[in-house]
């Protein structure tokens, strides 16, 4: 049932991320989301049964998963960190991370050729956790995942108050406390390797319930966190595009007013070229032309009463945005990333 709403839990985060796909530039996170889906799905017992058998019945099945598992790990991990950090250096190539997840990789592989097993089982590590080279097996996997998710958390909660959006703040707030369940799991994982090696079963199983909830903890607060900034991203285009229907609406009356009398200030004199212009463009265009028609002939300005003057200045406060006279390009290039 855990494997059920893990896997339920990061598809879903899946599916909050394809909508940005054609205008996200980065896809990092998508592409690790779908790896670590697919290392959960994989883990689902009905699935395991269903694919193993095909493959010899040997449990092959089981390193595929964590294998993908790791990979998918490994460049989330990068993703958020690039995102998170302000300097540039963290953007190039990552050959130290990329030799540690291959050694990972193969530690995995041979460890695993040295497990006894016999026929599927979708318990593999309660059957064959007595075994050394399975206890091994295990924490090389879990070991490096703590590793990796350590550095995560620390990274999200050292560099989140630099995040000017408030949206990015709490996303890597809750994926700062996800990774924290994440290292409890990892924990958790190698206490059960130790009693599963020593024959201590009840006090094993004793462990099971919480490490079921730091599970289910993990995956919850990670995607939670991961999914907060493109869906915030949505809701403010959303909120942008009403906001600008509005103002180009109200501006249109205004810049009719002022520009009828004083067409030589207009950019473009063709009416329907300007409505072929997205709303953004028309706002700016149509307020660079009123402001350009009150300062060659300041007598206009007589025509507009409050409503318009509020319209201008609403106009113009929009066009300035919160966060183009503060927020260095860089910053914004990096929050994209997730």
């Amino acid at each position: 049932m855990i494997q059920v709403v893990a896997a339920v839990l990061i598809w879903l985060l899946v599916i909050c991320l394809l909508p940005g796909i054609r205008v996200r530039r980065d896809h990092s996170v998508l592409t690790a989301a779908i790896t670590i889906s697919v290392a959960l799905t994989l883990n689902i017992d009905q699935v395991y049964l269903s694919l193993d058998p095909a493959l010899g019945g040997r449990n092959f099945v089981d390193p595929l998963a964590n294998v993908s598992m790791v990979v998918g790990i490994y460049f989330l991990s990068r993703a958020i960190i690039r995102a998170a950090r302000p300097d540039e250096a963290i953007e190039k190539r990552d050959r130290a991370g990329m030799i540690l997840l291959a050694v990972v990789i193969v530690g995995l592989a041979a460890s695993f050729s040295a497990i006894v097993t016999q026929g599927s089982s979708t318990r593999f590590m309660v059957d064959y956790g007595d075994q050394w080279s399975a206890a091994l097996y295990s924490s090389i996997q879990f070991g490096y995942i703590g590793y990796v998710v350590s550095v995560t958390g620390i990274t999200c909660f050292r560099f989140r108050g630099d995040m000017l959006r408030p949206y990015f703040r709490t996303a890597f707030t809750c994926i700062g406390v996800g990774c924290s369940f994440a290292v409890l799991l990892v924990l958790l994982v190698l206490v059960m390797d130790i009693l599963h090696l020593q024959g201590r079963l009840d006090a094993m199983r004793s462990v099971s319930p919480i490490y079921d909830a730091a599970v289910v903890a993990a995956m919850a607060f990670l995607c939670v966190g991961l999914a907060i900034p493109p869906l915030a991203r949505r809701v403010l285009r959303h909120r942008d595009s009403v906001t600008e229907e509005e103002l180009v609406s109200g501006l249109t009356k205004i810049w009719e007013k002022t520009t009828k009398k004083r067409q030589d200030v207009r950019l473009v004199r063709d009416t329907e070229m300007i409505r072929r212009l997205d709303r953004a463009q028309k706002l700016h265009r149509m307020l660079v032309e009123v402001q350009d028609a009150l300062l060659v002939e300041p007598s206009l300005g007589s025509s507009l009463d409050i409503h318009d003057l509020n319209v201008l200045n609403a106009a113009e406060n929009y066009l300035a945005g919160p966060f183009v006279r503060q927020v260095p390009v860089r910053r914004r290039k990096r929050e994209q990333a997730i």
